[in-house]
């Protein structure tokens, strides 16, 4: 792979691939979630397996899929590049999505969501450290905040297609063809100076993800990394998600469809990440806005749990406002790359988000755990000061990283 010198500008073709990429990486992600019911009744599954078995597998299929693809295509961007790593995951998940349109039967589909996990987990972290890498130091959150914004509203992209297209084959195959032509800007897309300095030298060891776990500082300050999402997973994977039964406990006057809850969750995560972005460069602090976005999250989420015979507009309204609150996905990310030296840097960045993503099934099973002991809207509230004060506690002691240097390695 070629090499550059550092960009001065911010709108240079790196980060428009990583933030296009990070565009079809979420449009799979929510298509999936929509498509999901209609897609599985016409392949003959009952609603009972659609809600309990073949439903809750193929999410956790796609779960795994992630979780190993994070490792997996963490270790590769140390080791061979951050562009490999991009580009490969594009190409795999631009696949897997085109192959979910032509499955015929429950076990291509377990399959293809697995490779579609695969190829998701690594296009996000890659993209964010390739752009933390070369931009120079003063302009990379705008960078990462480019890249997260424009990605998230491919969430915003799937919904619109899934209502404007009939058959659900179509909406993968619209995603695997944006995937696909997206490749074609590679040949315009240099490798980041840092990573090709330290391929050069064979006596750094790079890409050793056990490495993690075996120092106490650093394993910490990885977990720290990793807790710094958890608020969002447990928004858009609890209240969100299930926001037709939270509405129907608090007796919000119109049914809720948990879709259009997803989209407006989703369009308000789009502000959320320029705002908080955009937030960082102007305090010049990652940790003050990461801590400033959490405390609104706490607020937003009390407001949702009180929406006790609210009109479905107001209901929607709040599920936007909720989304924005947790619009830190870009800082969150950015603070997980700036944090670990060159040689351990692309493991971190794509493996964090991922874990962070993995956090969910036990959210939800502490959730469930919960209610067999006080009310479904109790639990919710639980959870959330679980989630958010653990988040909390991580963004006070995690180091600041606006303005720092990345040329330097980690010695393992």
């Amino acid at each position: 792979m070629k090499s550059g010198n550092r960009p001065a500008t911010i709108f240079n073709v790196a980060v428009l691939v990583a933030s296009l990429g990070y565009f079809v990486d979420i449009y799979d992600l929510l298509l999936f979630t929509i498509v999901r019911v209609p897609s599985l009744k016409d392949l003959g599954v009952s609603q009972t397996e659609i809600d309990t078995g073949v439903g809750q597998l193929l999410i956790s299929v796609q779960m795994l899929g992630l979780l190993a693809g994070g490792i997996f295509w963490g270790i590769l961007g140390d080791k061979k590049g951050r562009l490999r790593v991009l580009f490969g995951s594009i190409l795999l998940y631009s696949v897997a999505n085109i192959a979910n349109g032509f499955v015929t039967s429950t076990n291509g589909y377990l399959f293809w969501r697995f490779v579609a996990g695969l190829g998701l987990a690594g296009e996000l972290g890659a993209g964010i450290t390739l752009v933390a890498e070369i931009l120079p130091k003063e302009k990379r959150g705008y960078g990462t905040m480019i890249v997260a914004t424009v990605g998230v509203s491919g969430a915003v992209a799937a919904n619109l297609i899934a209502k404007l297209v009939p058959d659900w084959r179509y909406c993968y195959f619209i995603g695997g063809g944006l995937g696909l032509v997206l490749l074609l800007l590679r040949i315009s897309v240099l490798e980041s100076g840092m990573f090709s300095s330290t391929a050069e030298n064979n006596t750094i060891g790079r890409g050793k993800f056990l490495s993690l776990f075996t120092d106490r500082a650093r394993f910490l300050k990885y977990l720290k990394c990793i807790l710094l999402g958890t608020p969002t997973w447990f928004v858009v994977g609890i209240l969100v998600a299930f926001s037709n039964k939270f509405a129907v406990e608090m007796g919000v006057k119109e049914p809720i469809s948990p879709g259009d809850a997803i989209a407006f969750c989703y369009a308000g995560l789009v502000l959320g990440d320029f705002s908080s972005g955009l937030l960082s460069q102007v305090l010049k602090s990652r940790r003050k806005v990461m801590i400033i976005f959490l405390l609104l999250t706490g607020a937003c989420v009390a407001i949702y749990l009180n929406l006790y015979g609210a009109e479905k507009w107001v209901f929607y309204t709040v599920c936007f406002i909720l989304g924005f609150s947790v619009g830190f996905w870009a800082i969150f990310v950015t603070i997980a790359a700036e944090s670990f030296g060159t040689n351990l840097r692309a493991t971190v960045a794509i493996t964090v988000p991922n874990f962070a993503r993995g956090m969910l099934p036990l959210i939800i099973l502490m959730f469930s755990g919960l209610q067999h002991y006080v009310t479904y809207l109790q639990s919710g509230a639980i959870m959330a000061v679980i989630c958010i004060v653990i988040a909390l506690i991580a963004s006070y002691s995690v180091e600041e990283t606006f303005g720092k240097d990345l040329n330097y390695t980690e010695t393992i």
